[in-house]
């Protein structure tokens, strides 16, 4: 599947729509930046409530396709703009990070 499914799933709020071909690999949910860096895998959607510049280099550096911010959480305009130029999709939901990874199973991604 690819992330142009999550991209419309209702629930979510699109704020960068990085590369909408990417394939998916896995649903990753984590709120400890270190585990993440050890453990998310390359094109997986990252689940998280981290809505920070440093979410984005982990991001970047684990090579995740997707990050989920769930709980209402964002991030500022300029973390947008970069995540944007690195084809980083950051989608937003108002939905618990068990629910928001939920959706995303339920909408067939993997």
């Amino acid at each position: 599947m690819t992330l142009q499914t999550i991209l419309g799933i209702p629930d979510f709020r699109v704020l960068t729509d990085g590369s909408p071909e990417r394939v998916i690999s896995r649903i990753f949910c984590c709120d400890l930046l270190s585990i993440a860096m050890s453990r998310a895998s390359a094109g997986c959607v990252w689940v998280t409530v981290m809505g920070n510049r440093n979410t984005l280099a982990v991001a970047s550096l684990t090579d995740t396709a997707c990050i989920v911010l769930a709980e209402g959480v964002s991030l500022d305009e300029g973390t947008l703009n970069k995540a944007s130029e690195e084809g980083i999709a950051v989608l937003a939901t108002d939905l618990p990070v068990f629910d928001a990874a939920l959706k995303i199973y339920q909408a067939g991604v993997i």
